[in-house]
């Protein structure tokens, strides 16, 4: 014999169901709008990042293992801020040469999101003289768009990283 169940038992579970369904929807609307408002502050923080000028001088010398020193300028915000280079770069690595480098620094809120450590796997070549373009990132989100000469005799083949510092 099926069981009975009385009317009263029945508006009970319909009752249940319904508070868990709105439960449901209350829960799905909250996080619509945290995810909403995450994404709202994320664009309202990439929206107030404001654009850099910058110029660059780097010596670079090696035999595999390869060393570069340099300097430079950011100009943001109607400032220079003079900055100091160095890397290392490992792989196939001969010869010596100075690159001179000028081109735009985006994604920056003040002039110390510069700093970091830019890395890059590539290769290249000048004899006497060559062209250089690079887009390169660090860790606070910088990022630099550079284009210049490279003078010199060098072969490269290698991994670096280029570490970039306000003086």
């Amino acid at each position: 014999m099926a069981p009975r169940y009385s009317t009263e038992s029945f508006l009970r579970c319909g009752a249940f169901a319904v508070r868990e369904n709105l439960t449901m929807k209350l829960l799905s609307g909250l996080r619509t709008g945290l995810l909403a408002i995450a994404a709202l502050v994320g664009a309202m923080s990439v929206a107030n990042a404001e654009d850099g000028t910058i110029r660059i001088r780097i010596f670079k010398a090696g035999f595999v293992v390869g060393g570069s020193a340099g300097e430079g300028v950011l100009t943001f915000q109607g400032r220079n801020y003079p900055l100091g280079i160095g890397g290392l770069s490992y792989g196939f690595t001969f010869g010596a040469s100075e690159t001179r480098l000028h081109g735009t620094v985006s994604h920056i809120h003040r002039p110390s999101d510069v700093n970091g450590v830019y890395g890059q796997a590539g290769g290249g070549a000048a004899v006497i003289k060559g062209a250089q373009a690079v887009v390169l990132a660090n860790q606070n989100g910088a990022v630099l768009t550079l284009a210049g000469e490279q003078t010199g005799l060098i072969v490269s083949l290698d991994l670096s990283g280029l570490a970039l510092s306000l003086k």
